[in-house]
């Protein structure tokens, strides 16, 4: 089952968010983000597509802006170094498209949601889709399978 791009919004990191951990060298910890030059493939979440060899990147920890709670994480994320057009699509990003992923679904308290699913890339609207459809189900959080970062928010349109 696909879904069109009307069904779900998809958010990149914030520009505000990302300027600020820019701004102060620090992360949702604390800590200064590590500084690097992409070797290439690494999922940028301000621009969500995967970087090119040569570009400069950061790697910080980032906590989702799910309500506080039991559920609340902070994980690793990528980003570019410098300011960049940040992400301006629609639908399900083309850059990760044929990725498999977790859906780990929030209900409004901010606690995983029993939808949560995993998907093989073949069908990732779809699979959404059939997230977001389940009664409660309020935000959906896009993750890495083997490392279980946070790729990108979802939510209905």
């Amino acid at each position: 089952m696909s879904t069109s791009s009307e069904t779900f919004v998809v958010s990149a990191l914030p520009s505000d968010l990302l300027e600020q951990v820019r701004r102060t060298d620090r992360d949702a910890s604390g800590n200064p983000p590590a500084r690097m030059v992409a070797e290439g493939g690494e999922p940028l979440r301000c621009c969500l597509r995967d970087a090119t060899a040569g570009e400069a990147l950061m790697l910080f920890g980032f906590e989702p802006p799910t309500p506080r709670g039991p559920y609340r994480e902070i994980g690793p994320v990528f980003a570019h170094d410098e300011a960049c057009r940040g992400w301006a699509g629609a639908g399900y990003p083309s850059g990760f498209r044929g990725r498999a992923q977790i859906l780990r679904a929030y209900d409004d308290r901010g606690w995983i949601h029993d939808a949560s699913a995993a998907h093989d890339g073949s069908d990732a609207e779809g699979a959404l889709a059939a997230v977001l459809a389940a009664p409660g189900v309020v935000e959906v959080h896009s993750r890495n399978v083997v490392h279980g970062c946070y790729m990108f928010g979802v939510t209905r349109g």
